[in-house]
């Protein structure tokens, strides 16, 4: 049987009164999405003064100390599972990982196993009882690089919340198609595409969505360059290149744009680069205990680095 993880918040916020249950819990519980949040309420896993409280629309009045009890969303695919994992750094409170790229992070349609998540519940017995099992941010697939990955719900909380807060530095490198001209900033919002359900897209409805880019290279046909990331969307730095007619090298679903814009036409070698070429290259966060500011830069990996040599 799972062991219960316990969190407690007090409605004192003036701009909670007169709401609903499910609206408040995700003002004091950010790092669940109120879906989860409702789905807590109707299974008696919320507690309102001491009082479970299963009804969503109950009203707030000021003041009430509110208890849940986060229940495990992925019990299915709760199954450790013995994979390697390139330790960075590692304490009792926080692991940093360098991802290769083909390595999935959570499991999810078509992906039910051999997952980042399914290798944590296999090395670290405890972090089952953790939300996600204590990965804060993800990586796309065929994206490598850094991650950091909580491994108490002390550290779990307040990792979430620096990430909330923008002052978790990601750093990513990546090759583009295309000579730039200069740096700068992406600032378009970001949202599902509505008919291809697992591709984003620019649109005014999107999520808030920044991109910070500066060159370290230019070539005759592409570019080498520095992303930082200050939001963390889906796809956020694929559709932001795309969006300036710089798509990644070797992107499989933002990146086959020949037909679209006039670049000279990568070589074989190069066309049969198997991913986008981005690598999560710099990560620089305060230690959720000591509130030390640490940092990590790891080097390209081999395919990026012999994909720079065909330029």
């Amino acid at each position: 049987m799972l062991k219960k993880i316990e969190l407690t918040a007090i409605a004192s916020s003036l701009t909670l009164l007169g709401k609903r249950l499910d609206q408040v819990l995700p003002k004091l519980f950010t790092q669940y999405s109120r879906s989860y949040l409702k789905k807590l309420i109707i299974t008696n896993n919320v507690l309102v003064n001491k009082k479970i409280t299963n009804q969503p629309d109950k009203k707030i009045l000021g003041n009430e100390i509110i208890i849940i009890y986060p229940i495990n969303e992925n019990i299915i695919y709760d199954i450790p599972e013995n994979i390697s994992l390139n330790i960075v750094y590692e304490d009792h409170h926080i692991l940093v990982i360098n991802k290769p790229a083909g390595l999935v992070v959570h499991p999810g349609s078509g992906n039910h196993s051999g997952t980042i998540f399914n290798s944590l519940l296999y090395h670290y017995k405890n972090i089952k009882d953790l939300p996600r099992a204590g990965i804060v941010h993800r990586l796309d697939k065929d994206t490598s690089g850094l991650m950091v990955i909580a491994k108490t719900i002390v550290s779990y909380n307040y990792l979430f919340a620096l990430l909330k807060k923008r002052k978790i530095i990601r750093e990513y490198q990546g090759i583009v198609k295309g000579k730039m001209i200069s740096g700068g900033t992406i600032n378009e919002p970001i949202m599902r595409h509505y008919r291809k359900r697992t591709s984003m897209m620019i649109h005014s409805l999107g999520k808030k969505s920044v991109t910070h880019y500066k060159i370290i290279k230019r070539f005759k046909f592409h570019t080498h360059i520095v992303v930082r990331l200050e939001t963390g969307r889906t796809h956020q730095i694929r559709v932001h290149m795309l969006s300036i007619r710089h798509p990644l090298v070797g992107d499989p679903i933002y990146g086959n744009i020949n037909h679209q814009i006039n670049y000279q036409k990568d070589n074989d070698k190069i066309s049969r680069f198997s991913r986008q070429a981005l690598h999560a290259s710099h990560l620089s966060l305060k230690h959720p205990i000591t509130h030390n500011l640490m940092s990590w830069t790891i080097p390209l990996p081999d395919d990026i680095q012999n994909l720079l040599l065909l330029l």
